[in-house]
């Protein structure tokens, strides 16, 4: 029996949160670098533990690639609002050069997502579930405001 055949495949790889964040992840790669990885490899640099955090200086710059995989996670809501909704969701972002800002998602006009972002360059999950976690409250209360409000939602 080989190695690979006795490591247990995790369910949360089945969920269509993380099959989105798969996506983003490979759309965002322009040169092909992740053609050929698994799952977790892609979604590696979303995971730092409490040691790794406390490594990172409180006071820093975000890089590009923190960056777009702060992007690529509220892209992947967005995408999943729209799959659950039917109607088209825009993520929009801005953060300053000191990892400071704000995150939006919007449904025609209303806004669903609104959330302060800040310290970008710790950005990450302590694993993959509770990535998920966070992405399924997230999706969550925007699924009950497009709901609340869907004629605004459909302006």
């Amino acid at each position: 029996m080989t190695e690979a055949a006795t490591i247990e495949h995790d369910p949360i790889l089945d969920t269509d949160f993380i099959k989105e964040m798969v996506k983003q992840m490979r759309a965002i790669d322009s040169y092909g670098t992740y053609d050929g990885w698994p799952v977790e490899r892609i979604l590696a640099p979303y995971i730092l533990s409490k040691e790794q955090r406390r490594e990172i200086p409180v006071i820093g710059d975000p890089d590009e690639q923190t960056l777009s995989r702060v992007k690529a996670f509220y892209n992947g809501i967005a995408a999943l609002i729209e799959k659950e909704c039917g109607l088209m969701a825009v993520p929009m972002m801005n953060i300053t050069h000191e990892g400071f800002g704000r995150a939006l998602i919007t449904v025609g006009k209303l806004v669903v997502m609104d959330r302060t972002v800040r310290d970008v360059h710790r950005y990450g999950y302590e694993s993959l579930s509770k990535m998920k976690d966070e992405a399924d409250k997230l999706l969550s209360v925007a699924l009950q405001i497009i709901g609340m409000h869907r004629d605004v939602a459909e302006l």
